[in-house]
């Protein structure tokens, strides 16, 4: 890297001897180069000191560069220092970021560091965020399939260290609030062949209860890695019985939080999710009992209003008033409709008698009893001489009978 080439390029003015702030100067200013800031560097930390006031103090070295390796000092002030999720130790790996820097007092380099994370982790990132999208593709994430929580389980399967302050926790929570069958299914939760342990003891005890929790402690990143695995998330998907998740802390997220139909914030809340409140189930009890006792003393009350209103309507001398009551408005519909009857009735043979004049009037007896007759031949009525022929047999009907007569003569001229 060829910065400069000559004294007077390094002082800006004639050649000669620096005052060592001025060589200082010069060297911070060379710092500031763009390719200095916010680089991230890869090593092994060594001379580890964790100062009291929460500064932490230490150097990088290329691991297994042996004594020829490369070495930087570094610094890590306390504002930066506490945000780190876990505590570095002498010999951690670590990939950290920030920008390098001159320390005027000793006229050394050193590198300020504002983050750190352990080496591998970004790897861990972006493998996750892999498994996230192919899960995410097979459905296992999805809301549609969330199970909501047995109300009243009777057994209750906990996967976790057995050994762990979570178990202790989860227990005393489910004695304390509602007491049930635990059935603990132990398993490793961190380490490199924790997944499959955790995705064994999940299958093996979402067969025999009600509902699984599936908790962890808090840890890092990394120590909550296994619970990330596609194979603790197939388990978690394919268990026959709702799954609650408490892995970490609140703030902490894994794949197996999103697969799990419940998640909680902590083993403890978990064991709360999973089982009702004895307590909180009396109080209602006692409060639905306090209800249905008002609600039956209501009951009775207007029963009894029912009964006294049916007493009084079934004196005898109610009845007998009711009788009374009802003859008299028989009668009074007997005598209108009698009345009713005998108007139709009268009306009725006016408009008979009215309709016999008409028809007796224009009845075919009634010319005849004027003296008329008529004539029929073989059953036809004559109308006229033309029909007549000499010895026809005709039929004369009169008003009061009929006769028969013989034709000697036809006169077309004259009246038969």
């Amino acid at each position: 890297m060829d910065w400069f080439n000559t004294p007077e390029d390094l002082s800006g003015k004639k050649a000669g001897p620096l005052l060592v702030s001025e060589l200082s100067a010069l060297i911070s200013g060379l710092l500031d180069d763009p390719r200095l800031q916010d680089i991230r560097v890869r090593g092994e930390i060594t001379n580890y000191k964790h100062h009291g006031r929460g500064h932490r103090y230490f150097s990088l070295s290329e691991k297994g560069g042996g004594s020829t390796a490369a070495v930087i000092k570094c610094v890590m002030w306390r504002s930066d220092a506490d945000r780190l999720p876990f505590d570095p130790e002498e010999g951690m790996e670590v990939v950290v970021s920030g920008s390098v820097t001159l320390y005027a007092p000793h006229g050394a380099y050193q590198l300020q560091v504002k983050g750190m994370e352990k080496a591998g982790l970004g790897e861990k990132y972006l493998l996750v965020e892999k498994w996230k999208k192919e899960l995410a593709a097979e459905g296992l994430f999805s809301l549609d399939r969330k199970r909501d929580l047995p109300r009243f389980p009777n057994r209750v399967g906990v996967v976790t260290s057995e050994t762990g302050a979570v178990i202790h926790d989860i227990r005393n929570v489910l004695e304390r609030r509602y007491p049930v069958e635990i059935i603990i299914s132990p398993t490793a939760v961190q380490g490199e062949t924790a997944h499959t342990e955790i995705a064994l003891a999940i299958r093996r005890v979402a067969g025999l209860v009600d509902v699984v929790i599936v908790a962890r402690g808090g840890g890092s990143f990394e120590d909550l890695f296994p619970f990330n695995n596609p194979a603790v998330v197939r388990a978690i998907a394919a268990s026959p019985v709702p799954v609650v998740s408490a892995i970490g802390h609140e703030v902490d997220v894994t794949l197996a939080d999103l697969a799990a139909d419940v998640r909680a914030p902590t083993p403890s809340a978990a064991a709360e999710l999973v089982v009702p409140d004895r307590n909180a189930l009396l109080l209602g009890l006692q409060e639905q009992k306090a209800r249905l006792g008002t609600a039956l003393l209501g009951r009775l009350a207007r029963a009894r209003e029912e009964v006294m209103a049916f007493r009084d309507r079934l004196r005898p001398e109610r009845f007998v008033r009711t009788i009374a009551e009802r003859t008299q408005n028989t009668a009074d519909l007997a005598e209108r409709l009698e009345r009713a009857c005998s108007t139709r009735i009268e009306r009725e043979r006016l408009l008979l008698a009215e309709m016999k004049a008409a028809l007796v009037g224009r009845s075919p007896l009634a010319v005849l009893a004027r003296g008329y007759c008529v004539a029929e031949k073989d059953g036809k009525l004559v109308k006229s001489t033309g029909a007549l022929s000499k010895d026809d047999r005709l039929k004369l009907r009169f008003y009061d009978g009929s006769s028969q007569a013989i034709v000697e003569r036809v006169d077309h001229d004259r009246n038969v």
